[in-house]
């Protein structure tokens, strides 16, 4: 292959990233939102906001474990006072623990529906208000076409939105960013000291789009997220096969 097509193919691949919402950063700009290792799996190494993310939650301690995760997100996605808005039909969010991450629980706004496809609508209209800083939906499935209509919103709005799926028999493939899995892990404590430490988790990048799944462990202090890269077999085979081309 020729420079000249190289450098063509380079410039295309560059295009299509910005085009998707994985602009690389400028020199000025701060890098990430603290999520470590985990983040160099995107894209240019940058959490992708104004993108919907899919987390699966077939288990009640994988909702509550998500909800953590997505917490310690939003403290850094509100930081301008902005709000986030949660759709459901069957509310299990407990609002005051928004607290131990940053979040001012007023800020959260809690939408109840009666049926799933309504959860679905209102987090589409949601995602058109541009001065909303997130929007989360529990729903039990989403095909295709519902995540295409989120996505063309979001490239428009910039709003970054977070579907919690809890039905795992109908998997289908869907245009979000990314398809994460969150575990609870045990909690570690300072020291000797007795009681329950901060909150730990297992993460799991299933699939990113453009760029390399993974699992880490995770953990929530009071200074913000701590981790300990633990990537898959696929990260580190894809690895070896860089280190042996």
């Amino acid at each position: 292959m020729t420079e000249a097509r190289q450098n063509i193919i380079k410039r295309l691949q560059k295009d299509i990233l910005g085009w998707q919402g994985f602009a690389p950063p400028s020199a000025a700009e701060k890098k990430g939102i603290g999520l470590g290792p985990i983040e160099d799996a995107f894209p240019n190494g940058i959490f992708p906001t104004g993108n919907i993310h899919e987390m699966l939650c077939a288990e009640k301690e994988q909702a509550a474990a998500t909800s953590g995760l997505m917490m310690g997100i939003l403290s850094v996605l509100m930081k301008n006072n902005g709000a986030c808005i949660w759709i459901s039909t069957g509310r299990k969010f407990f609002p005051p623990s928004a607290h131990h991450f940053g979040v001012a629980a007023h800020r959260l706004v809690f939408i109840d529906t009666q049926r799933e496809r309504d959860t679905l609508w209102v987090m589409e209209e949601a995602l058109k208000c541009e001065g909303v800083a997130a929007v989360i939906a529990e729903v039990n499935e989403l095909s295709f076409a519902q995540s295409r209509r989120l996505q063309l919103v979001v490239e428009t709005s910039k709003v970054t939105g977070f579907v919690l799926r809890s039905d795992m028999r109908k998997l289908s493939t869907t245009t979000c960013v990314a398809r994460w899995q969150v575990n609870p892990l045990p909690s570690q404590t300072e020291g000797d000291l007795p009681g329950v430490g901060f909150p730990r988790w297992q993460v799991e990048l299933l699939r990113v789009r453009n760029g390399l799944p993974g699992t880490w462990q995770l953990s929530w202090s009071n200074h913000g997220f701590t981790w300990a890269a633990e990537q898959d077999l696929e990260t580190q085979y894809t690895d070896v096969q860089l280190q042996v081309g």
